[in-house]
């Protein structure tokens, strides 16, 4: 039985937050740790003390966590970032809550002997003999300690602690992951084998000037010895104690959603009867009143958690490779339902969000394809545009004219053949596209034209087919996408406000053209006027797309199960990175970094100098990955490295690191926060893509081999065990999050065993829900049966 846990978090905003520059304001940016690994940094919200940043994130986490903990920092030019302060919720505050947390929460300080992290190997064994009483403890290794050197690293040691006796290891100089290999003792006295007491392991930070740093430590009850005579294993080490302070709320609050899902994931067996079912409604249709499993769906569903239902079904019949099927059974019920054309697919029906959420499952690359050179010039340009004359701001002109103060309706001008241009770019590229278009795309639009036109066949009701179409095209495809390129990953971070007003005004009329101008002089933007004509001109280039969009012949496509929502010969990211050249051990680190543009499919990794097709390209099978992992930044005294382990068909096994280089003409700061998203973004894609290889790795080395030495733990051995466990299976979630069609039909069970009473009530019969199990024999009949739920078997 697998374990499958998903963290979903959104930063929303900051509010009266410290001023730490002499301006008298902060410059406001937010680091996300799970468990002391840093997962995400926000963007930097300039000279603020009440920031919004409004960025959401999903992270996948197999193996669980403890606690995260979001740190707010203030961002310099020159210096060192300050600290503002710190949220840390434990993974049992945040389950705690049915539907997650949203609510303001004020920081609190940060104390360094609350920053601890890492783990301690040791082994205690408690001694009974006729000569002595002792307590022996083997001090084995520990990893991942906190960094409380300038270098990165630290000097560790540790301490055993009971009653009033003690014993310390040696001092590991420089490292992280330190390796002892010690044992020590402690002699007893027979009084204290029955007073109880707690034993104390302790692991410093030995310093030549000052105090020594606290690292951490773990408390074991002397009882447990009593009960066990040898303990042995990895235990994770805590602070000195909770003693944090939130200062009364002087440190300011952030306002956070947080919500924790973590299922029990039985073997495939147990799904394949509800997974049965749920096909069965679609490839063998009853009548369009009739209930099935997947209406129950939508009898169960609210609207919060519709969206996610809706993409949970999406991929499973993906895998099942019967998803235009699917899409045609909920809009036929979503269009033989609806009497009145105008109100089609308006509501956020499960239909609606099924059709959303495939677009974005399939259809991504190809929205990246249209969209992203044009959004590209738009964040280059960063054009004042304004077309509102209550929001024209005459002293942000500068920019068009050179020749002294601009009028209002100068300002009009410019913004209007600006905004022409780009909707032009826009509409062109968009109506080019229809060979782009993935073929499973256009198959689900024939089907969709098809129950409209049936539905609908009255002449006065000729747009509606377009329209049925435009509306999921145009309105919640490309229309979201330019209104917020970051959230669709057209780009790593916001726009400024002034790119951001351009992207409105642009989604805005690109949802005009979705809706054939039809609607253009009722709304009350009479100011938008302007962009009516070319509106209206591309009404037949948008129909005639439209048309040649569908016209595909439905048996050319072929749906076959994927594990993945990528096929395998699509490139699903691509860049620029630098490669490190492990023939130059001995460059200096700056000069040992060369650029190449990468390639990642669910296939292979490949790289090349340039981009041009012509280069010849180094390829690494992506069934040779072992591990992909983030590089202590002191290895090669570079930020933002992370490697890929491979191993060959004769088992050797071989590291490649790779750079998020610093890019160049950006704040220093900037850049590093691009880096940073660049990197875990990397690391999740090339992990979604190996996530099932057989041969991954338990641990590996944070460090590299230099001068004949780990540079993490310090061992000589080149082929010795890695220190550090790794994390291959955490990634990052999104629109390419690899197929788990177990883990998608436990989602779907237990939306079915939440509304057990909705479904009782509707159904008027006894529901057969067994609450602690999902088993062999469900059963899901009609309304005219029992039209719930039966389990029988093992129960969860």
């Amino acid at each position: 039985m697998a374990k499958n846990t998903s963290l979903y978090f959104r930063i929303v905003e900051g509010r009266s937050l410290p001023a730490k520059d002499v301006s008298g304001t902060s410059d406001p940016y937010c680091i996300v740790k799970v468990d002391n690994e840093v997962v995400a940094r926000t963007a930097t919200v300039w000279k603020n003390l009440n920031p919004f940043w409004g960025e959401e994130y999903t992270l996948h986490l197999p193996m669980g966590f403890h606690s995260i903990s979001f740190y707010v920092m203030d961002e310099d030019t020159i210096g060192h970032d300050d600290v503002i302060g710190k949220i840390t919720l434990s993974k049992d505050a945040i389950g705690s809550q049915n539907k997650g947390l949203d609510n303001w929460l004020n920081l609190t300080r940060v104390d360094p002997d609350e920053e601890v992290q890492g783990e301690i190997h040791l082994s205690l064994e408690l001694l009974r003999d006729a000569q002595k009483i002792g307590l022996r403890c083997h001090f084995k290794e520990a990893r991942d300690l906190a960094p409380r050197d300038i270098t990165g690293t630290s000097d560790p040691f540790a301490r055993i602690l009971f009653n009033n006796h003690s014993a310390e290891t040696s001092i590991i100089k420089k490292t992280r992951y330190p390796h002892w290999g010690e044992t020590v003792e402690l002699e007893l006295e027979t009084n204290e084998l029955t007073a109880g007491g707690i034993i104390t392991v302790e692991v410093w930070d030995w310093d030549m000037v000052g105090r020594n740093d606290f690292l951490g430590k773990v408390e074991i009850p002397f009882s447990c010895l009593q009960k066990t005579p040898l303990l042995q294993s990895w235990f994770r080490l805590m602070p000195l104690g909770n003693n944090e302070d939130d200062a009364g709320g002087k440190l300011g609050a952030l306002r956070l959603k947080v919500r924790l899902v973590e299922d029990r994931i039985l073997p495939s067996v147990y799904y394949q009867p509800l997974i049965d079912l749920l096909v069965e409604s679609v490839i063998s249709p009853s009548e369009v009143e009739d209930s099935s499993p997947l209406t129950m769906l939508e009898e169960v569903t609210t609207v919060d958690s519709r969206q996610d239902v809706a993409m949970t079904l999406v991929k499973i019949f993906l895998g099942q490779g019967l998803v235009v099927p699917f899409l045609d059974y909920f809009n036929t019920r979503e269009v033989n339902h609806t009497s009145d054309p105008n109100t089609l697919f308006r509501s956020n029906s499960l239909a609606s969000k099924a059709m959303e959420q495939f677009m974005k499952a399939v259809g991504m690359l190809y929205l990246h394809e249209v969209l992203k050179p044009i959004i590209n010039r738009i964040f280059l340009e960063k054009k004042y545009i304004e077309l509102d004359p209550c929001k024209i701001d005459l002293n942000r002109t500068r920019r068009i004219s050179f020749k002294g103060a601009v009028s209002e309706a100068e300002v009009r001008e410019s913004s209007v053949e600006m905004l022409q241009g780009y909707l032009t770019s826009i509409v062109e590229s968009i109506v080019a596209s229809v060979d782009q278009c993935p073929p499973v795309m256009r198959v689900a639009f024939k089907q969709l034209h098809k129950r409209v036109e049936e539905q609908f066949p009255e002449p006065e009701n000729e747009d509606v087919k377009y329209l049925a179409i435009s509306g999921f095209f145009f309105l919640r495809f490309f229309a979201p996408a330019i209104l917020a390129p970051k959230l669709f990953q057209l780009r790593d971070h916001h726009a400024d406000t002034r790119t951001s007003r351009t992207l409105l005004l642009l989604a805005k009329a690109v949802q005009s053209v979705g809706n054939l101008g039809l609607q253009l002089g009722h709304c009350k933007e009479l100011w938008m006027e302007p962009l009516h004509p070319i509106i209206l001109c591309s009404v037949a280039s948008v129909k005639d797309f439209l048309d040649k969009l569908i016209d595909i012949d439905h048996d050319s496509v072929s749906e076959v199960p994927q594990k993945a929502v990528f096929l395998p010969s699509v490139i699903v990211k691509e860049g620029y990175l630098h490669k490190h050249k492990a023939e130059g051990t001995q460059l200096l680190s700056r000069f040992a970094f060369k650029k190449r543009y990468f390639w990642l499919s669910s296939e292979a990794l490949s790289y090349a100098k340039t981009p041009d097709p012509w280069q010849v390209r180094s390829t690494i099978p992506v069934q040779c990955v072992c591990a992909v992992e983030r590089v202590d930044d002191n290895a090669f005294q570079q930020q933002n490295v992370m490697q890929v382990i491979t191993q060959d068909n004769d088992g050797q096994m071989n590291i490649m690191y790779i750079q998020c280089k610093v890019l160049t003409g950006l704040r220093s700061r900037t850049s590093e926060h691009l880096c940073l998203c660049g990197l875990n973004q990397w690391l999740s894609a090339v992990r979604k893509a190996s996530i099932y290889n057989e041969r991954m790795l338990p641990s590996f080395h944070p460090g590299a081999y230099r001068s004949s030495k780990w540079t993490c733990c310090l061992q000589a051995d080149r082929n010795a065990s890695g220190c550090s466990r790794t994390h291959s299976a955490v990634t990052l979630g999104d629109w390419s999050d690899p197929l788990d069609p177990d883990a998608e039909t436990q989602t779907i069970y237990k939306q079915l065993l939440q509304g057990r009473d909705r479904l009782r009530s509707v159904a008027g019969v006894v529901n057969l829900f067994v609450t602690r199990g999902l088993h062999c024999n469900t059963r899901i009949f009609s309304a005219h049966q029992y039209s719930l739920i039966y389990c029988t078997g093992n129960s969860l």
